[in-house]
């Protein structure tokens, strides 16, 4: 029999808006929640997530499939565990960012009551036979107040970001407590191998765990260490590329744009994912080869996130100057070669904006996986198009096709595009039936049937 899940999260599918009428569902677009959602819905059970007030709701109401339990954090909350320790401390260490990462007891402590509280609420939730997968940095700690309180609670723990060497992990003042947090689950999850063995080596040097293939032994436990990329919905990617309102949404674009050729770079605001360093190979590119001007446009879409962190308000202030001096140094009065938009865009207009491209540019600096380039490769419903894409992102592991460039080298980005541009038709149509193996065949429902079967062993 299947069990039910307990999901624990940051952030949940839904946002919860209270209006006049009463309270209002806010779907929330991309990463984790979207990944989720159909495991709980085909599954039941309960997600545990934060919100503007605690409370505890059926989705959907009338048909229920599952429970949303929001728990509330309060101003201070807020600010010490998500702001502050989340995004101050664990982000910028595991993306290998040592020169921003600030560490502050306080908020570690806030972190950790934050956690607790987690905890309380999925041993509320969890029945004797359920399974508790938790998620994420940002809930590092809840495995082990849930293990205290219930030693043979089955838990799964998959960690979404890049898990750092253990030169660098050493830095953290509670590196133990998280590691001995992880350690609290059955099975913990990464996305590449190379997570694993930085995990693996951490136990090893910092809490004398015994290593043997996949099996961490520690305190008595054995816990297992897997690799699993997430996926995506191919499936879904597959038929909005192909719906007619899509294809004439592409035409739109070309038409509008005029280039012969549409690199597209979609990112989420962030210092980690490499955007002023893409333009700078862009530019590098136009000054050493100045015949592809008034050819080639890069369409950088920005996605805003995490605008109250002066670390990220910072780096938009860099882009739009970047963008700036790009296009002021070489449009024509008619052609620029950046178009930069900073919104957000629903899923089926960003689908367009990927059949529209020719070359997807993903460079970010460091990226636990990478879903845009798994998206842009579904979106080729044609076998055309080419990536171009990071070393450093984890999805490269699962893609060795793509054009794998240093993203902080802008001759090697240039030189990355040039190679693009010029990338022989058969040779450019093999590689992408080769990734589009790839991402097909590992998708969102491989991955979560991985974890249901890991759930039952």
């Amino acid at each position: 029999m299947t069990p039910a899940f307990v999901l624990v999260s940051h952030r949940g599918p839904y946002r919860l808006r209270k209006t006049p009428q009463g309270v209002r569902r806010e779907r929330t677009i991309g990463g984790l929640a979207t990944s989720l959602l159909p495991l709980i819905e085909q599954l039941g059970g309960v997600w545990i997530t934060s919100g503007e007030s605690t409370g505890r709701y059926l989705v959907p109401p009338r048909k229920p499939r599952f429970a949303l339990h929001y728990l509330a954090l309060s101003a201070e909350q807020r600010q010490g565990f998500y702001y502050g320790l989340s995004n101050n401390a664990l982000w910028p260490l595991c993306h290998s960012f040592l020169g921003r990462v600030h560490y502050d007891l306080a908020e570690w402590n806030v972190y950790e009551e934050v956690n607790a509280e987690f905890a309380r609420a999925a041993l509320e939730e969890a029945g004797e036979d359920d399974v508790i997968w938790v998620h994420d940095y940002q809930m590092a700690r809840v495995p082990h107040y849930i293990r205290e309180q219930r030693p043979n609670a089955k838990m799964l723990f998959f960690w979404h970001i890049p898990f750092p060497p253990l030169e660098i992990f050493r830095t953290l003042p509670w590196r133990h407590l998280i590691l001995e947090g992880l350690l609290a689950c059955d099975v913990i999850g990464f996305h590449i191998p190379a997570y694993v063995r930085n995990f693996m080596e951490a136990a090893e040097d910092i809490l004398g765990a015994r290593v043997d293939g996949e099996w961490v032994y520690h305190k008595g436990a054995r816990r297992r260490v897997v690799a699993r990329p997430i996926g995506i919905d191919f499936q879904a990617i597959d038929r909005i590329a192909r719906a007619p309102e899509t294809e004439a949404r592409v035409q739109h674009l070309r038409n509008a744009l005029g280039q012969e050729t549409l690199i597209i770079g979609v990112e989420r605001m962030d210092y980690t994912k490499g955007i002023v360093e893409r333009l700078r190979g862009l530019e590098y590119l136009l000054a050493t080869h100045p015949e592809w001007s008034g050819k080639v446009s890069l369409m950088q879409i920005v996605t805003p996130s995490r605008d109250a962190v002066e670390a990220y308000r910072q780096k938009k202030r860099e882009i739009d100057e970047m963008v700036g001096r790009v296009n002021g140094r070489f449009s024509d009065g008619i052609w620029n070669p950046i178009h930069y938009q900073y919104r957000s865009f629903p899923p089926a207009e960003l689908v367009a904006y990927y059949r529209a491209a020719d070359i997807a540019l993903v460079t970010p600096l460091r990226d636990g996986l990478n879903l845009v380039a798994k998206e842009y490769v579904a979106s080729r419903i044609n076998g055309d198009g080419a990536v171009i894409l990071s070393e450093f992102a984890g999805v490269s592991y699962q893609l060795p096709e793509a054009i794998l460039t240093n993203p902080y080298s802008p001759e090697e980005v240039a030189d990355s595009l040039q190679r693009a541009l010029t990338l022989g038709h058969h040779e450019g149509r093999e590689r992408m039936a080769a990734m589009r193996s790839h991402v097909e065949a590992q998708d969102i429902n491989w991955w979560l049937k991985e974890f249901v079967q890991l759930a039952t062993e």
